[in-house]
C-alpha cells in the first residue's frame, strides 16, 4: 500500500516540533532524527519505505531546524531538552513506545533515549555515531582515536578538533556556514570515497586552519553531488538554514558538559537491553567505526547488538537509500516480527 508523505505539527507549551509522517496512523511508530545541519526531509528515502512497510514512518525537524522552535541560547540544545521533545512528539503520536533511528547528532538523541527512557524503545538504530554510554561530547571520543592516522603529536583532538574550534571560536564557524549557505550546502553534503581511507579526515586541521573553511572563511564553490542530493533538496536545505541560521544547530555542540552530566545521571542504565542495530559507514572517516575503538563502548553496553557496514560516506541514508532501508529492514523483521502491521 502507498501512503501521502504528510506535513503535521506537535505543539505543547515548552516546544514545537515540526513532523512529517507516511503510514497508518494507528501503526507502530518509527522515528526518524536527523543530525547536523539536516532537516526531515534527509529522510526522504525511508519515510514512504517503512510507511509502506505497515509502520508510521516519522521524521522531525530537531530543535533549531527547519520549521520546529529555534532558540537563542546554547543551553537550549543540550540533550536533556531534546529528549524532552522527542517524548513530547510520541506522545502526540499516541504511542507508549516507537523503534527509534538517527543519525549524526540524532545519534545521540535516540541512544539518550534508551539510556533514560529505555521504556519508550522497542528498539534503537543508528547509523553512523555509536553509543557512547559515559556521554557524547570530545572527551568520551578522543581517547578512543587511531593513533596511527591521528598521531597525538600533531592530532591530539583527532578527528574530532572541529568540535573544540566550537567551544573556542563559535561566532567564526557561524559565520564561515552563514557566509554562502547554498555553497556550505553543496561543500557539506558530499558522498563517501574509499580515496579517504586511512588519510586524516580534513575536520582533523579545523583549528589549524583558523575555521571550516581555511581564512577566507567561506564555503568554496562546488557543484551539488546528486549522489546526496538532488537540486530539490538542496533547495530546501538552503531556505531552511538561511531563514534560521546556523546557531541553532551549531549550539548542539555546546552543551558537552550538560551532556556528560546527563549521561553520568544514567549511569545504572547504561547498560542497554533493548534490541540495538548500528550501521558503519565505510567511507564515514569522521565517525571511524571498522579500524578505530569507537564503537567498542557500544559492543561492551548492548546486550542485543546487530552491526552492519554500508559502503557509503557520512550522508548515509541520503547516499544509500536502498542499502540503508535493506539493513533497517532485516533488523526489523528479526527482532520485531510483530510488530509490521500492529
Amino acid at each position: 500500500m502507498s501512503f501521502p508523505i504528510l506535513e503535521n505539527v506537535a505543539k505543547t507549551a515548552r516546544h514545537t516540533t515540526f513532523f512529517l509522517s507516511c503510514g497508518a496512523a494507528h501503526a507502530t511508530p518509527i522515528v526518524f532524527v536527523h543530525g547536523w545541519p539536516e532537516l526531515s526531509i534527509s529522510w526522504r528515502g525511508q519515510l514512504p519505505v517503512f510507511g509502506g512497510l505497515g509502520f508510521r514512518a516519522v521524521a522531525p525537524d530537531m530543535r533549531g531546524y527547519g520549521r520546529s522552535s529555534v532558540y537563542s541560547r546554547h543551553e537550549d540544545y543540550g540533550l536533556e531538552a531534546i529528549v524532552g521533545d522527542m517524548l513530547e512528539l510520541l506522545g502526540s503520536l499516541k504511542a507508549e513506545k516507537a523503534i527509534w533511528v538517527g543519525h549524526d547528532w540524532g545519534s545521540p538523541v535516540v541512544w539518550s533515549i534508551a539510556q533514560h527512557h529505555p521504556k519508550v524503545c522497542h528498539g534503537v538504530a543508528s547509523l553512523c555515531v555509536p553509543y557512547q554510554p559515559g556521554g557524547f561530547a570530545a572527551e568520551s571520543a578522543i581517547p578512543l582515536a587511531d593513533r596511527s592516522v591521528y598521531p597525538a603529536d600533531k592530532f591530539p583532538a583527532a578527528q574530532w578538533d572541529y568540535q573544540l574550534f566550537y567551544r573556542e571560536n563559535f561566532a567564526v564557524a557561524q559565520a564561515g556556514f552563514e557566509a554562502d549557505v547554498s555553497a556550505t550546502v553543496r561543500a557539506l553534503f558530499r558522498a563517501g570515497s574509499p580515496a579517504g581511507k586511512g588519510k586524516p579526515a580534513p575536520t582533523a586541521f579545523t583549528r589549524a586552519n583558523g575555521g571550516w573553511f581555511h581564512a577566507d572563511n567561506r564555503a568554496p564553490d562546488v557543484p551539488r553531488d546528486p549522489t546526496v542530493l538532488r537540486e530539490e533538496d538542496e533547495r530546501r536545505y538552503v531556505a531552511a538554514l538561511k531563514r534560521n541560521g546556523f546557531f541553532g544547530p551549531d549550539s548542539w555542540y555546546m552543551n558537552w558538559q550538560a551532556n556528560l552530566d546527563y549521561a553520568a545521571r544514567a549511569k545504572a542504565s547504561w547498560r542497554l537491553a533493548m534490541p540495538v542495530l548500528f550501521t558503519h559507514g565505510a567511507y564515514d572517516y569522521v565517525c571511524e567505526t571498522l579500524v578505530s575503538r569507537l564503537a567498542e563502548p557500544m559492543r561492551a553496553h548492548c546486550d542485543n547488538l546487530t552491526e552492519a557496514t554500508i559502503a557509503s560516506g557520512h550522508w548515509m541514508a541520503q547516499e544509500k537509500p536502498i542499502e540503508v532501508n535493506a539493513a533497517l529492514a532485516k533488523w526489523i523483521g528479526s527482532q520485531f516480527p510483530t510488530l509490521w502491521a500492529a
